[in-house]
């Protein structure tokens, strides 16, 4: 099982939650550090820029997924692509617990 900090269209309540088939850890979870979160397009889609340290700590969901749900989300970032999202680890901090490592999807500057 991977944890994935989700901060966009993954959550629940989004367009692409579906693909996101993982058990939900904690509701709200953020980032220890900075990063750039940018709404790109007419449809406001969420890009958070690989520039850690600028801009501000993120807010998003926590899951714990399966390597079947990993792959799908993977395939639905693109994540081979040239223009697609890159999958990193970073530190998000759950309400009350200790900081945790996660991946997440971000797009190279």
């Amino acid at each position: 099982m991977t944890l994935v900090f989700v901060y966009g269209t993954l959550k629940q309540g989004f367009p692409n939650h579906a693909t996101n088939r993982g058990r939900l850890v904690a509701a709200t979870a953020t980032t220890l550090d900075p990063w750039p979160l940018y709404l790109v397009s007419e449809r406001s889609v969420p890009w958070l820029i690989d520039r850690k340290g600028e801009g501000s700590r993120i807010t998003g969901e926590l899951y714990e997924v399966d390597d079947g749900a990993l792959s799908a989300m993977d395939r639905l970032e693109r994540i081979d692509a040239p223009d697609g999202y890159r999958r990193r680890t970073i530190a998000v901090s759950p309400p009350g617990a200790d900081p945790l490592e996660a991946q997440v999807y971000l797009k190279e500057p």
